[in-house]
């Protein structure tokens, strides 16, 4: 700690000149106008027009926004290093400036490229401002010749506990170390998911449980390795493994069961990116809660409905309930559409016109063709059903029943079919009142008439 402060006194006697004194103005000068550049830079319609744009180009110009500020700094202080030297005035900290803004612009070029390489659902995302300006103070201080002191004074910092004993240094460097295996693995791990999603002969979900699994695995392996490389022992930590073995057992059941049947859907390849589900209703033409699966991740499935609302389904519920895949082996599927005709109308004139009004539409397969059945006599009138094949249900199902009910309407219409409504006939009965065979006399007293 006394070496830290001995140092930080020098430094401090060494600004109190005014040959230093001016270099820092100007430092700060430049500091203020690039932070000025920068914000600009980024409002500019140009600016996020690059951000938005995909592909190569894309990610060279959000590249170009990001060094932008840092390339200007660089660009103006080796111009007041020039000019102090023309004017042969002091330029020991203006050199110090160049060099550390060009070791800062070489790590945001770095952690840029490491996200990118990552991908867009990495943990750098949104981060790379703060990791490098993390890397950046700590590579500082080793340029400034200070990291040994930093490191010793940080190291005074701490506990004893048992045998053993934590210092906020070895904290740090704990953190940094498995941060940095973390990051390592991640970037692996998004290498082979990559290379996985590239083999078509493989089955999708096969493909994404296989990335899962191997994203997951490095990841755990990447921090035991970051904790044993950071010289903390492992077999320390039993007891703290154990409590978190038994909060997964207790508190944490249900996110356990949903990762769990993740690996499950992606294995038996029940469900798959694509497909066309019900999430409940009954079989033969009922579409509630209809979708399509657009991801499997691994807590949750995402749903796509014909709203455009994407309904994120817990795994364990397509595990432990009912689910309706229209497209699970065959795309094809059939659907149910019941009518009801008068009795005063003739069956066997109506059940062709069913067919008929099935054949008008596009959607429906003429193989295996429309077929009409007589199915009951009911109270109102008779029940017939309309039975009919699709091969596209991920058009939806609602829309060709609208349009066949439609057709159904006009032929009915045309050749004298009727559709009963519901009625219902009450009948009152009506007879004469029960009178008491007693009365009262004026006297108030009771007899018989």
């Amino acid at each position: 700690m006394q070496e830290l402060l001995d140092k930080m006194t020098h430094a401090l006697e060494a600004l109190w000149t005014p040959a230093a004194f001016v270099q820092v103005l100007l430092l700060v000068a430049i500091g203020a106008l690039t932070i000025w550049i920068g914000r600009r830079v980024r409002k500019t319609a140009q600016a996020r027009a690059l951000e938005q744009q995909l592909g190569i180009a894309g990610r060279i110009g959000e590249g170009l926004i990001i060094i932008s500020p840092h390339s200007v700094a660089l660009v103006l202080i080796a111009a007041v290093l020039g000019m102090l030297n023309v004017l042969h005035r002091p330029t020991d900290l203006t050199i110090l400036a160049l060099k550390l803004a060009g070791l800062l612009l070489l790590i945001r070029v770095a952690v840029y490229v490491l996200r990118v390489s990552v991908g867009n659902y990495a943990p750098l995302k949104g981060w790379g401002t703060t990791i490098s300006l993390i890397v950046w103070a700590a590579l500082s201080l080793h340029v400034l010749g200070w990291l040994d002191a930093v490191a010793a004074a940080f190291d005074s910092i701490g506990i004893a506990a048992g045998g053993a004993r934590f210092s906020l240094w070895s904290v740090i460097k704990l953190l940094v170390t498995v941060t940095t295996f973390v990051l390592v693995a991640a970037w692996l791990a998004r290498w082979i998911e990559q290379r996985l999603m590239s083999l078509s002969a493989v089955a999708i979900n096969m493909r994404i449980g296989l990335a899962k699994f191997v994203q997951a695995f490095l990841v755990g392996l990447s921090i035991l390795l970051g904790l044993n490389a950071a010289g903390l022992d492992l077999t320390a930590l039993t007891v703290l493994t154990g409590a978190i073995g038994l909060g997964l057992g207790f508190g944490l059941q249900a996110i356990a069961a949903n990762f769990v049947s993740g690996f499950v859907l992606l294995m038996d390849r029940s469900i798959k990116p694509g497909d066309v589900i019900s999430l409940s209703g009954l079989s033969g033409g009922n579409a509630e809660h209809f979708g399509w699966v657009q991801e499997l991740r691994g807590r949750y499935v995402v749903v796509r409905d014909r709203d455009g609302v994407e309904t994120l389904v817990p795994n364990q519920h397509l595990i432990t309930n009912p689910v309706i895949n229209w497209s699970y082996a065959d795309p094809r599927v059939r659907l149910h559409l019941p009518v009801r005709i008068s009795y005063n109308s003739d069956p066997e004139k109506a059940l062709p016109l069913l067919e008929e009004a099935a054949k008008c539409n596009r959607r429906i397969l003429c193989e295996p063709k429309p077929v009409a059945r007589l199915m009951t006599f009911g109270d109102s009138g008779l029940e017939l059903e309309l039975r009919f094949w699709i091969s596209d249900p991920q058009e939806g199902v609602y829309n060709v029943r609208s349009d066949v009910n439609r057709a159904i309407w006009q032929l009915f219409k045309e050749n004298g079919i009727a559709m009963p409504v519901a009625q219902r006939e009450v009948v009152l009965h009506m007879s004469e009142p029960i009178r008491d065979a007693r009365h009262e006399t004026r006297d108030g007293s009771e007899r018989k008439a």
